[in-house]
C-alpha cells in the first residue's frame, strides 16, 4: 500500500530515506506501543523530522482502506441486520494540535476529549452482534454515536451503543 501511494504521488524509486517495508515495519512498532517516533527514527537510522513524517503517511495509507460509516451501515443493511454495535474507546495521544470549529463557531482542539480531559484519538469498532468488527475509524473530538445519530437513516439497521 505504501509503494502505490508513493508511485500515486510521483515519488522517484529510492529517493525515500526507508523502503516502504521499513516505513511499514516503523509505523507497526509505533502501533504496537512503548516506542516514541525519535526513538523509532533512531532506530531505522533516519531523522526526527522524517520519522514524524512517515508515521502519519502510514496511518493515513492505512485508514484509507477503511469503509465510512456509510459504507459499513450500506453493508450491515445489505446484509440483512436489523442491528448493529457501535463500541469504542479513546486512546491517549499527544503531540495533536489541529483547531477545528465547533458547533458553537468557536475554535477547539480536534483532538482534546473534553469528557475524558486529556488529548485522545477516539477508536472505533462497528460489528454486528453475532460477528467480527465491520469497521474501525479513529477521529478526534466526535464520538461514533454522535455521528451515527447525525447521520442515520430511516432504512439502516439501528444503530446500539455497546454497554
Amino acid at each position: 500500500m505504501l509503494r502505490d501511494e508513493r508511485g500515486r504521488l510521483g515519488t522517484p524509486q529510492g529517493s525515500r530515506a526507508l523502503t516502504p517495508f521499513w516505513q511499514a515495519v516503523m509505523i507497526l512498532r509505533w502501533f504496537r506501543g512503548g516506542y516514541d517516533i525519535p526513538e523509532l527514527g533512531r532506530d531505522h537510522r533516519i531523522s526526527r523530522a522524517t520519522a514524524y513524517r512517515y508515521i502519519p503517511e502510514g496511518i493515513n495509507v492505512l485508514a484509507a482502506q477503511a469503509p465510512d460509516l456509510h459504507e459499513a451501515l450500506d453493508r450491515a443493511q445489505a446484509d440483512g441486520l436489523a442491528n448493529i454495535i457501535l463500541d469504542g474507546t479513546l486512546i491517549s495521544t499527544d503531540r495533536c494540535a489541529e483547531q477545528i470549529i465547533s458547533v458553537k463557531g468557536e475554535p477547539i482542539d480536534a483532538w482534546y476529549s473534553g469528557k475524558a480531559h486529556r488529548h485522545a484519538g477516539n477508536l472505533q469498532a462497528l460489528s454486528a452482534p453475532s460477528r467480527l468488527h465491520r469497521t474501525v475509524t479513529i477521529n478526534g473530538s466526535t464520538n461514533g454515536l454522535q455521528k451515527s445519530q447525525k447521520q442515520h437513516r430511516p432504512a439502516s439497521p439501528r444503530i446500539l451503543p455497546a454497554t
